[in-house]
């Protein structure tokens, strides 16, 4: 199955932050159960990711106002992405080699359109496997076969 089929109602919240913005602002963002904020130029094109991880990481070392930085201090600008023609298995394998637990879904111009999360990624892989399943199981019974 490729990404581009599976239902938008099933991509995770997608927030975004200017990279200008600053990282307290992004701190203020995860707590709203977000896991990830993709971080975009002014041209709406995703630059990099902030987890609560890279928040507690900056905090940990903040002295005055440190935590007042621009969030594209922070960042990870090395992103992992996927996009609408990636298989979902690729981006799954993707997701396990670099322990992943959110993967920004973008366009050909790598503007952010969603969040797939491993949970989505799993239910959906899993429910194909279940599907496969029942028609194998119908096939080998002669279940719609004449």
């Amino acid at each position: 199955m490729f990404v581009e089929n599976i239902p938008k109602a099933v991509h995770g919240k997608l927030v975004t932050i200017g990279d200008d913005c600053e990282l307290i602002e992004a701190a203020k963002l995860l707590t709203s159960g977000t896991d990830l904020v993709v971080v975009c130029d002014s041209e709406g094109i995703a630059r990099g990711v902030v987890t609560k991880t890279d928040i507690v990481k900056q905090m940990s070392v903040c002295t005055g106002a440190a935590c007042h930085c621009p969030v594209s201090t922070v960042m990870t600008s090395a992103i992992v992405v996927c996009r609408g023609q990636d298989l979902l298995q690729d981006v799954s394998e993707r997701m396990k080699a670099r322990r992943l637990k959110n993967i920004p879904l973008v366009d050909g111009q790598n503007r952010p359109l969603g969040v797939l999360t491993a949970r989505t990624v799993l239910s959906v892989l899993l429910g194909d496997l279940a599907l496969e399943e029942a028609q194998l199981v119908d096939y080998v019974k002669g279940v719609g076969y004449r």
